[in-house]
């Protein structure tokens, strides 16, 4: 097996030094009830690494050697499936399990499933434990947590929700306990996290690479020695690593000593309070979080810093109500809350000099002036400008997440969410930004029939994953054992079976029919030419937009921009999940200049065409808005007209909203719209609801013969 990397050698994680991401982590194992970590952040900045060393450094436990559920043998209540043990039955000591839970894991393979050889050569039901069995009194990690399938994402709410697994399926009626510190990494650029799954995650950071050269060289020189030697290289970090392991077990046993006093409860319940968070688990984890950590340093009482520290980990997720809230702390708000009234006095320093992860309001400002490789962290800068909302006493924010919002909270009614008042009939100058009003929660409308889309939300799809509906002969696709089985019983008489043994032939041989949820990929081609550019006209297909946007996100749908305005077109955003980066791009589009429409058509086609390349089951849609004019040049039209045969060669669905008003109208986009083979739409209708309508409509079709 390769030697780990240590987790004493990652930047910031460190005994003595622990950063943000390297607190949250030791926090969640000190006190698994807090529920996990969430760590966010740019590639190559170790998440990965500092996670998949973490179980290296944690305390050993105690199991029999024959149970496969590791089952607590000091606990009386635990109870396994390979059970009953005797009093006097072995038990022996192992290391803490890492397990990672693939992005593209069968559900099977998660909840275990029917023993395949016992069935087959003893026909016995037999249950084979899945992972979150084996992951039980350890770590479940998830790389990529944020492309995690939505039905794995379900088996995960469930466990951890429950603290068991019950699984009812092929015959097998098993019931196993599965307490795990769930721990998943994400890169915010490959799209969101479903908001269910992230309220589970007690915890949450956000790192990035260090922008000091010394930093990144200490880096860089700690990665090569390993690389040129890893069991040496670890053997340097060995008494930090066993250092970090006694004081994590220190700090358990010392938490059950802990007192939170009712002062400290309320003021976590204040805390919570002022910052909106939805329910009580927010409360619950700052508490659980805060008790934590001043085990680890070693208090008794919680204290302020503890509360503090606390709530930077396990607010910044869940304070946010709507997904283009900008993420983090306010921190000024939070020493406004916190204040310093009736919780105990800080204690004094102990003799060997407080935790650096546990700086007292006062000295602060000066734990983050160091620029010395040990007391950094491969996170993030601790010499970068501060949050402008900080207050300048504390540390940095932290924890800082995506925007999420939950699909089931009850959105403002469209008819109260109220456009901008319209401004002058005339054009912006160029390069002028008009903002977008509030968006609106579009009507929920479906693709008819089974397609066969990528994974998403929105409609229904023969997929690899998700429930299963039936089965087919076949051999591509997951086995359907069941029907394999009941298709070679009536088979057997037939064949001379004898013995134990079922004769299994290849055209016994059943596959799953899955019924799961397909995406759809919206591209808008917008217009953003000084005849587009009137105030009222571009808020409201921004707004538009803007809606769609919020839709796809929870839908699980991409969508990608394109703009035109001068001499040529940009893809300003090039189809994505992530609704943050596509917020941001949309309330960033300046408007102005010539309309050099024949570059934008081009532009999308291009798009479509590499799209289609990528995944060919994906149907594109494409919004062209434009009031269809054409003036960046003398051949401006014909340029306009051959764009516009070539884009409806592509055969793709198309929708030109008309953003031409006033009494005096051309129809040019109306014309635009022929040429183009789509539906013509006009501005005057286009609302949050009528355009997300349009687009919906459009990814309709029926197949409902496939299955």
């Amino acid at each position: 097996m390769p030697q780990q990397y240590p987790f004493s050698a990652v930047l910031g994680c460190e005994v003595d030094a622990l950063d943000d991401m390297g607190l949250a982590l030791v926090l969640t194992t000190i006190a698994p009830e807090i529920g996990g970590v969430l760590v966010r952040g740019e590639k190559g900045t170790a998440k990965s690494t500092a996670v998949r060393a973490l179980a290296g450094v944690l305390p050993h436990v105690d199991v029999h050697p024959a149970d496969r559920f590791s089952i607590d043998p000091n606990d009386p209540a635990a109870v396994s499936p390979d059970g009953p043990f005797a009093a006097d039955a072995e038990v022996t000591t192992r290391a803490v399990r890492l397990v990672e839970l693939p992005v593209g894991a069968t559900e099977d393979r998660v909840l275990g499933s029917l023993h395949l050889e016992r069935a087959l050569s003893h026909g016995k039901v037999e249950y084979e434990p899945g992972l979150l069995a084996r992951a039980h009194r350890g770590i479940l990690y998830v790389d990529e947590v944020n492309l995690l399938h939505d039905h794995l994402v379900d088996l995960l709410l469930d466990a951890a929700a429950m603290g068991q697994v019950t699984i009812e399926r092929d015959g097998v009626s098993v019931e196993h306990a599965a307490r795990f510190v769930l721990i998943g990494t994400m890169n915010p650029e490959e799209g969101e996290l479903r908001p269910q799954l992230l309220d589970r995650f007690g915890l949450t950071v956000e790192v990035a690479a260090p922008r000091e050269p010394a930093l990144r060289a200490e880096v860089v020189r700690r990665r090569m020695a390993y690389d040129t030697d890893p069991v040496a290289f670890s053997e340097r970090y060995r008494d930090l690593d066993a250092s970090l392991t006694e004081r994590v077990e220190t700090a358990r046993e010392h938490l059950a000593k802990v007192r939170l006093s009712d002062s400290a409860l309320l003021k976590i319940a204040e805390i919570c309070a002022a910052f909106e968070v939805d329910g009580l688990r927010a409360d619950i984890v700052t508490a659980r979080t805060a008790a934590a950590h001043a085990a680890w340093a070693g208090r008794d009482e919680v204290t302020r810093s503890d509360i503090r520290r606390a709530a930077q980990l396990s607010l910044p997720h869940r304070r946010r109500r709507n997904p283009f809230d900008a993420p983090g702390l306010d921190e000024e708000l939070l020493d406004q809350v916190l204040g310093d009234d009736e919780l105990p006095p800080e204690p004094p320093e102990p003799p060997e000099g407080p935790a650096p992860d546990d700086p007292t309001p006062d000295d602060q400002s000066d734990s983050s002036d160091s620029t010395d490789p040990a007391d950094s962290a491969e996170g993030p800068d601790p010499s970068a400008p501060s949050d402008p909302s900080d207050s300048g006493d504390g540390p940095e924010p932290t924890g800082q997440s995506d925007p999420m919002v939950d699909p089931g909270e009850p959105a403002p009614d469209a008819a109260e969410a109220e456009l901008p008042a319209p401004g002058p009939a005339t054009a912006e100058g160029p390069g002028s930004v008009v903002s977008t009003a509030a968006a609106y929660r579009p009507k929920l409308l479906t693709v008819q029939g089974l397609g066969e889309g990528a994974a998403g939300r929105r409609s229904r799809a023969l997929a690899r994953s998700g429930r299963r509906i039936a089965a087919t002969p076949g051999t591509n696709g997951s086995l359907h054992l069941v029907e394999t089985l009941l298709a070679a019983a009536g088979q057997q008489p037939a064949r001379g079976r004898r013995g134990g043994r079922v004769d299994i032939r290849s055209e016994d041989l059943r596959v799953a029919v899955r019924e799961g949820r397909e995406a759809n990929l919206v591209l808008f081609c917008v217009d953003a030419s000084g005849s587009m550019a009137a105030r009222r006209r571009m808020s409201q297909v921004k707004t538009a937009i803007l809606s769609l946007l919020l839709d796809a996100y929870r839908r699980r749908d991409k969508v990608g921009l394109i703009t035109f305005r001068g001499t040529s077109a940009e893809l300003v955003l090039p189809p994505t999940h992530s609704v943050e980066i596509a917020a941001a791009r949309l309330e960033e589009l300046p408007a102005g200049g010539r309309t050099p429409l024949a570059a934008g058509l081009l532009e999308a086609a291009r798009v479509l065409q590499r799209e289609r390349l990528r995944d060919p089951r994906l149907r594109p849609l494409l919004v062209v808005v434009t009031d269809g004019r054409a003036t960046d040049g003398k051949d401006a039209v014909t340029r306009s007209v051959q764009a516009a045969q070539h884009v409806a060669g592509l055969q793709v669905s198309t929708v030109v909203i008309d953003g031409e008003s006033g009494p005096l109208r051309l129809g040019l986009a109306a014309t635009l719209a022929v040429l183009l083979g789509a539906e013509h739409l006009p501005v005057d209708e286009v609302s949050a609801e009528a355009l997300t309508g349009t687009v919906h409509s459009h990814t309709s079709f029926d197949l409902s013969g496939v299955a």
